[in-house]
């Protein structure tokens, strides 16, 4: 919310975290201030060329988007009322970072029975399944992703170190059918956002071939 009465109250982005199996929520990730900027990719997945000619195109799959943006993390506002915000007192942003890099670690669970997998000598160690992530950025963008890079710069820090202001650089992979398999939870996840975007493009305004300076398509 800006200074102004009556301004409109800004929806923020942020992360979900679900399990994969019961698809219950586990985590939700705020993104405090998100970037005025979103950049996004997409990489077609088609047949190849032959080596001396092109052919349309045949697509074998959905695109591969990725995802990238920064943030900001700031505990300046909450420190101001260090009684409603005890955490942002005694450990300043570390929380809000530590849920994001806790992400990419597998658990201390997960990691102790890996190794007792080993130990016992097991051939094959179990991978760590982390949650399912869902990268939300407004009601029409909910998407499932993998955090592929996270980059965090530390500005300001409190009288004990505790960091208070950071800005957070994030890449994201788009999870597809491809990805997952039509049987995972986070491929129904994937098809509703691309049913939203067909739904969207169908609502496009069409131009007109006198627009184009032609009268028609010889």
């Amino acid at each position: 919310m800006t200074g102004f009465p009556r301004s409109p109250k800004l929806t923020r982005a942020g992360l979900v975290l679900i399990s994969p199996e019961s698809g219950a929520v586990e985590r939700i990730i705020t993104l405090q201030y998100a970037s005025e900027t979103l950049s996004r990719s997409l990489e077609v997945q088609s047949i190849a060329d032959e080596p001396d000619r092109s052919q349309p195109l045949r697509l074998t799959g959905p695109a591969v988007e990725t995802i990238t943006l920064e943030a900001e993390l700031d505990a300046t506002d909450q420190l101001e009322f260090p009684r409603e915000n005890p955490d942002a007192v005694e450990a300043g942003i570390f929380p809000a970072l530590s849920a994001l890099e806790t992400m990419l670690h597998p658990t201390t669970a997960q990691l102790e029975r890996q190794n007792a997998q080993g130990s016992a000598g097991s051939f094959e160690i179990t991978p760590a399944e982390t949650p399912l992530a869902l990268f939300v950025w407004s009601a029409k963008r909910i998407v499932p992703v993998r955090v592929t890079s996270l980059s965090i710069t530390e500005e300001f820090f409190d009288a004990n170190l505790n960091p208070i202001r950071a800005k957070v650089s994030l890449s994201l992979r788009v999870l597809s059918v491809d990805d997952l398999g039509f049987t995972h939870r986070g491929s129904g996840l994937f098809m509703a956002y691309l049913q939203n975007k067909e739904q969207l493009a169908g609502r496009a305004r069409g131009g007109v071939l006198s627009g184009l300076g032609v009268g028609g398509l010889p």
